[in-house]
């Protein structure tokens, strides 16, 4: 995209962290930003404060993102509100913590229902909308550096992750060829200051498990560089703006990527079947 100054932009998870800081980046480009959230009393004190600099550019919509019939309201309303949409934020997400061997089926229906099964219900949502725009659009998605490696302890979280890498980096393949002028960012954050280290405030009753909170410094086994949610929200603006598919936060995490692949090429190189 060339410029986001009067453009119309929906952010999920848009009431704190990194969904706020996207939020607050877009408004800084002029756009006009409407952000959607589970949380009420969180989404209500965002819209204020942000309206305290942004004015009427910022408003909010209660989104369950596990639910596609939430997702449609959004939309209708955001369409019958402001007219148009360009850009769409898919960032809420949930990283509670705990043991695959140990998880229920109820673990993997919510922590699958928000990070995965809310991407895939934006991108149908929304997509047909930024597509029969004129100038096309944006989607960006909150992935995760856990969609590049698997992590131990949020084994479900890398699950949900990966899954959101492979939607973007094939839907952007498919828009390409089809020659769409709406292209994809996936936002790979690496230790960013957020409150999904207490996710479970928002679990639904009924989806109760073994997942748990934790404190994700704790997890992670290597020094942590923390993060403000303003800055990565600047670095997915700016791939949004550069129309890039990748949005890494953190440079300095690239090593385990890289002896990931090299165990995978390594692999490919001891079975050659092929040959035999």
């Amino acid at each position: 995209m060339t410029e986001l100054h009067g453009k119309v932009a929906v952010v999920t998870g848009g009431a704190s962290g990194i969904g706020r800081g996207i939020a607050e980046a877009l408004l800084e480009q002029g756009a006009t930003v409407v952000i959607a959230d589970i949380q009420q009393d969180a989404l209500d004190a965002a819209v204020a404060e942000l309206a305290g600099r942004a004015g009427e550019r910022i408003s909010g919509h209660s989104l369950d993102v596990s639910k596609a019939a939430s997702y449609e309201a959004l939309r209708e309303r955001v369409l019958e509100t402001e007219g148009r949409i360009d850009v769409v934020c898919l960032n809420a997400g949930v990283g509670p913590s705990g043991a695959i061997r140990d998880l229920t089926a109820k673990d993997w229906e919510w922590i699958l229902g928000v990070n995965l099964w809310g991407v895939i219900h934006g991108v149908t949502t929304f997509l047909p909308v930024l597509e029969a725009n004129p100038d096309g659009g944006h989607i960006e998605i909150t992935g995760s550096n856990a969609g590049f490696i698997a992590q131990q302890s949020i084994g479900s979280y890398s699950v949900a992750k990966y899954g959101v890498l492979a939607l973007a980096e094939v839907l952007d393949l498919e828009l390409r060829e089809a020659g769409s002028k709406v292209r994809v960012t996936y936002l790979a954050p690496g230790m960013i200051r957020t409150n999904i280290g207490s996710s479970s405030r928002n679990r639904p009753a009924g989806l109760e498990g073994a997942l748990h909170d934790a404190d994700i410094s704790k997890v992670i086994n290597q020094d942590v560089r923390w993060m403000e949610p303003a800055t990565a929200g600047r670095i997915a603006v700016r791939a949004i703006l550069a129309d890039d598919l990748y949005a890494p936060t953190d440079p300095s995490l690239v090593g385990p990527i890289r002896e990931r692949h090299a165990r995978i090429v390594a692999a490919h190189e001891k079975y050659p079947l092929w040959k035999e």
